[in-house]
């Protein structure tokens, strides 16, 4: 049995369905630091910088779209930045008390 995989080509759909998945794998997985950020209230071990440069990646991935490639899966890309600035956003939120907690336990 052998797959054609020439089936998912962007000139046959207008997309790329590899580019979907990548995209939708990150949307997936956004939430869970999300979430764990919210439930405990701890980001200590997070990287902000990491996190600006995922953003970046996004930023480009949509000027990429927009200038030569314009479709929906755009809107995949904004909305995997979003997520990951809202994942920064609360770094920011609790990296203060995340400290205080760390100075007090570390005496």
């Amino acid at each position: 049995m052998h797959l054609d995989f020439k089936m998912f080509e962007m000139t046959k759909i207008g997309f790329s369905i590899w580019e979907i998945l990548m995209l939708l794998s990150f949307a997936c997985s956004w939430p869970i630091s999300i979430i764990k950020a919210l439930r405990t209230k701890v980001v200590v071990g997070k990287s902000p910088v990491f996190m600006i440069i995922i953003i970046f990646g996004y930023v480009m991935g949509v000027v990429h779209k927009i200038l030569y490639n314009p479709d929906w899966v755009t809107f995949l890309y904004v909305f995997n930045m979003l997520l990951v600035a809202f994942d920064l956003f609360l770094y920011f939120l609790y990296i203060k008390k995340n400290k205080k907690i760390i100075e007090f336990n570390n005496k």
